[in-house]
């Protein structure tokens, strides 16, 4: 087991690593306890070398792994990746370069949606995880050989992984799919959340826009506040407190001594940043409020095109052999159905493989049949 420790081992290891066509990478980190997630571990493994690194090590500094993410022609191959993305930007300020998703890679394979690391060892790798380890105290040292063991895995199966979706990908014509895919994921603001828009995370049903703009200032405040002191945000406030404080409107302490989801030990400090959330709030003038749109069913002349077009995307997305969600979703097809061109589907990949057609079926271009033989639906584009 090549766990590093030591700032010379790391420096060697990266350089090794360095002169191959990929990496694999995985991270091991605990956030039940803070705002910002504490990075315990980071695996990775290249053909033929692969090692866990230890960031909690006495005087270990990971620039040589920061150097090593910013590679060009080095392939970063992860699964799921945006929560280690996110770490690895919260630490060097920096987005790796030239990603790979096994997990996105294996949606437009035929392995479904968002499938996951352990289910893809078991059809492409052929083995069982032993994932026992998943939940432990990675914090806590020295590590067990079963947990060092389990880290392990998460990188070393990743090579036979990655190895066997890219040449699915490259046979299938697919290698722009993943291309636009993965330009999403380098975008800073995927890993950035503005105080000013922490309100949009919550479920908060329907509101008004007096109340929702409390919300706001609430959720803002709980945000800074989480940031400055590193704890969960529901150290400050739960979800569910701040909703009911946006509902509620309490301007004095017996307001709050009669809310259910408030700490009935709530500090005076606490309440009166609430208070002053809420006064906040209302001095703002109305066209500054939050304006949501109330939700709507879609216009009863498009419910027929857009049941119709739920059934080209199934067709579409059968033949391709991926999820139809990874294509589109019912608000983009209502959109569609509305005459609405600026939307995801219409671009790229997506356009190539439905967004074309779904325009034809809407100017009737497109006609519907039923194959006598396989009892299979199937669009034809109308000659002339």
């Amino acid at each position: 087991m090549n766990l590093i420790t030591k700032q010379s081992e790391l420096t060697k290891f990266c350089a090794q690593v360095e002169a191959g066509a990929y990496v694999t990478v995985d991270t091991e980190f605990i956030r039940d306890k803070t705002y910002f997630p504490k990075l315990c571990l980071i695996q990775i493994a290249g053909k033929d070398d692969a090692a866990i690194i230890d960031p909690l090590a006495a005087g270990i500094k990971l620039e040589p792994v920061f150097a090593l993410l910013q590679k060009p022609d080095l392939v970063k191959v992860f699964h799921a990746c945006r929560q280690d993305i996110e770490i690895f930007y919260l630490l060097s300020g920096a987005i790796p370069v030239n990603i790979f998703d096994t997990q996105i890679a294996a949606s437009v394979c035929g392995y479904g949606e968002s499938v996951s690391y352990e289910t893809l060892v078991n059809k492409i790798v052929g083995q069982d995880l032993d994932k026992s380890s998943r939940f432990t105290d990675w914090s806590a040292r020295p590590l067990t050989e079963k947990q060092l063991t389990y880290a392990l895995s998460d990188v070393t199966f990743l090579r036979t992984i990655y190895e066997s979706l890219k040449k699915q990908i490259e046979e299938a014509g697919r290698t722009s799919w993943i291309a636009e895919e993965h330009i999403q994921l380098s975008d800073p603001a995927l890993y950035q959340i503005e105080p000013n828009n922490a309100w949009k995370r919550l479920k908060y049903g329907t509101m008004r826009p007096k109340h929702l703009a409390v919300l706001r200032e609430l959720a803002q405040w709980r945000e800074i506040e989480a940031r400055k002191n590193d704890v969960p945000r529901g150290r400050i406030l739960k979800d569910e407190a701040l909703v009911e404080l946006a509902s509620a409107l309490p301007r004095k302490a017996a307001d709050l001594a009669r809310m259910r989801s408030v700490d009935k030990n709530l500090s005076k400090t606490k309440a009166d940043q609430v208070f002053a959330c809420v006064e906040a709030a209302l001095a703002l003038p109305q066209t500054e409020w939050p304006q949501v749109g109330k939700s709507r069913k879609p216009p009863e002349n498009i419910t027929s095109l857009v049941a119709m077009l739920q059934l080209l995307l199934k067709v579409k997305a059968d033949v391709h052999g991926i999820a139809a969600p990874l294509i589109t979703g019912k608000d983009e097809l209502e959109a569609l159905a509305l005459g609405k061109t600026d939307i995801m589907v219409l671009q790229g990949w997506r356009n190539d493989v439905f967004g074309r057609e779904a325009k034809l079926l809407i100017e009737g271009k497109l006609k519907l049949s039923l194959n006598p033989k396989t009892k299979q639906v199937v669009f034809e584009e109308v000659e002339g």
